[in-house]
C-alpha cells in the first residue's frame, strides 16, 4: 500500500461526526470505527484511513480501462467514444450511447436517439464536472480522480440496461454476487453466492448467467493485492463487460438484505486483511506495492 498524508487533523474530527451521524441515520445505530466488525462499518474505516494510491486509479472510470485490457484483454472493456471536461456541442453520430462522469457514481444519462435535450445533457454533465464528486460522504479516492466526462456506446439490447453483476473479492476470492435488475423502472436487487445460491427468498432469482465462471475468474484477476473490492461486469450477447471498480460499496449505508451478510461479509474483509502480504502489482504499467 502506498500511503499519503492523511487530511489535517480538523478536518479528520470533520469526518469522523459525519461519517458517525450519516451511518446512524441509514443504519440506526452508531458505528464501532475503533473494531470495526461489520462489512459496512469497514467501509467507513476506509474512507477515514485509508489512502492507498491504487484506488484513484481504479476507481477513475476512463484510466481503469488500460488496467482492464492489460489484465483481461481488450475484448472486455467498453469502448471509449469521447472523453473530455466539456461535451461537445452536438450530440455525436451513430447509435444509443452513455453519458457519465469519469469521477462519480450514479451521474450517467442514457441517450437512446436523436429527440434527447442534448443542451440540457451538456449543463447537467457540467454540473458534474464543476461539482467534485465524494465530499459530502467523506469518499477520499473520489476527490483524487480528474474531473471529467466520457461517452460509451449503450450496450443494452432492445433499449433495456443489462443486468448488473457486482462481483465481492475479499483478498482475491469472490465470495458473493449482487445482481441487480431493472435498473431503470423497478430497480432492485438480490445476493447469491458463488455457485449461483440466493442468500434471501429466492422468488427474483435470474438465469445464471453463461459466463459466470469466467467474470468470477476476471473479478478475483483484478481483486488480486486487495483485501476487498467490488468488480462489476455486464453480460449483453452472452459476452461479458467489464463495469467498474468500487472501494465503497453504496458509501457502506446500503443495509443489507438479508441483515446477517453485514457481519459475514466484515468476517471476510478481515480475515483478507489479516492474510494481507507486501506482494507488488503492475496496474497500467506503473508498479504498485499492495
Amino acid at each position: 500500500m502506498l500511503p499519503v498524508a492523511l487530511p489535517p487533523r480538523s478536518f479528520q474530527l470533520g469526518a469522523h461526526a459525519r461519517i458517525r451521524l450519516t451511518y446512524a441515520w441509514r443504519h440506526g445505530r452508531l458505528p464501532d470505527l475503533r473494531t470495526p466488525r461489520l462489512f459496512t462499518e469497514l467501509v467507513q474505516w476506509r474512507k477515514l484511513n485509508d489512502r492507498d494510491l491504487r484506488l484513484p486509479l481504479l476507481a477513475d472510470k476512463v484510466a481503469v480501462k488500460a488496467v482492464v485490457a492489460d489484465r483481461l484483454g481488450r475484448a472486455w472493456v467498453v469502448p471509449t467514444l469521447w472523453d473530455g471536461a466539456v461535451l461537445p456541442a452536438e450530440r455525436p453520430d451513430g447509435g444509443p450511447i452513455v453519458v457519465k462522469s469519469r469521477h462519480g457514481c450514479n451521474q450517467r444519462v442514457f441517450v437512446r436517439d436523436g429527440t434527447c435535450d442534448w443542451p440540457m445533457i451538456r449543463r447537467q454533465a457540467a454540473r458534474w464536472v464543476d461539482q467534485r464528486y465524494g465530499g459530502w460522504l467523506d469518499e477520499w479516492l473520489y476527490r483524487e480522480i480528474p474531473p471529467g466526462v466520457l461517452i460509451e456506446p449503450f450496450i443494452g439490447a432492445d433499449g433495456q440496461l443489462p443486468i448488473d453483476y457486482k462481483f465481492y473479492v475479499f483478498g482475491g476470492v469472490v465470495a458473493f454476487i449482487q445482481v441487480h435488475l431493472e435498473r431503470e423502472h423497478r430497480h432492485r436487487w438480490i445476493v447469491l453466492d458463488r455457485h449461483w445460491r440466493c442468500e434471501g427468498d429466492g422468488t427474483d432469482l435470474p438465469p445464471r448467467p453463461s459466463a459466470l465462471g469466467a467474470m468470477i475468474a476476471a473479478a478475483e484477476n483484478l481483486g488480486q493485492g486487495f483485501d476487498f473490492v467490488r468488480v462489476d461486469f455486464y453480460q449483453p450477447d452472452d459476452v461479458p463487460l467489464f463495469g467498474e471498480m468500487t472501494f465503497y460499496p453504496g458509501s457502506g449505508l446500503d443495509p443489507f438484505d438479508p441483515p446477517h451478510l453485514d457481519a459475514v461479509m466484515g468476517d471476510l474483509w478481515l480475515q483478507a486483511r489479516g492474510r494481507a502480504t507486501g506482494v507488488s502489482q503492475d496496474f497500467g504499467g506503473v508498479a504498485l506495492a499492495a
